[in-house]
């Protein structure tokens, strides 16, 4: 694989660990938003998801973010009868985000984000070390 494609790949991972990382933040943003109508429905967690994506011109299997959908768990039900987003029966519907989970995808990312960045940083390096030979 020449240079082009490894960075390719590299910077395609980046891309997409980016934007994972912010809709994550995103999520643990909104884990306390609660409907503005009683009964109504509360954030829903998205979650990003990516397939592989080969390059034509290098050959490179690449990264592509495939969508941002939301997460279909149920909400948890808190009884609050005070609440303005309360229903009818006194419960507050509350988002569908378990900070627990988003912290730990948010490290993985984060790796994942580094990983990228350290195999740009070894291509960097290799050239530069490849042009002082030539020298």
């Amino acid at each position: 694989m020449d240079l082009k494609a490894s960075l390719g790949v590299s910077a395609s991972g980046l891309r997409a660990q980016s934007l994972r990382m912010r809709v994550i933040a995103e999520n643990l943003a909104n884990q306390d938003s609660v409907a503005n109508t009683a009964g109504g429905d509360p954030y829903r967690r998205r979650v990003a998801s990516f397939s592989a994506e080969v390059d034509r011109a290098t050959g490179a299997t690449g990264v592509k973010i495939k969508s941002i959908e939301n997460d279909k768990s149920d909400f948890t039900r808190v009884y609050q009868p005070g609440h303005p987003a309360a229903d009818g029966e006194g419960y507050v519907l509350k988002p569908n985000v378990n900070s627990l989970v988003e912290t730990a995808d948010m490290k993985a990312a984060q790796r994942s984000y580094e990983a990228n960045l350290n195999a740009i940083e070894a291509a960097k390096s290799l050239t530069m070390r490849t042009i002082d030979l030539l020298k």
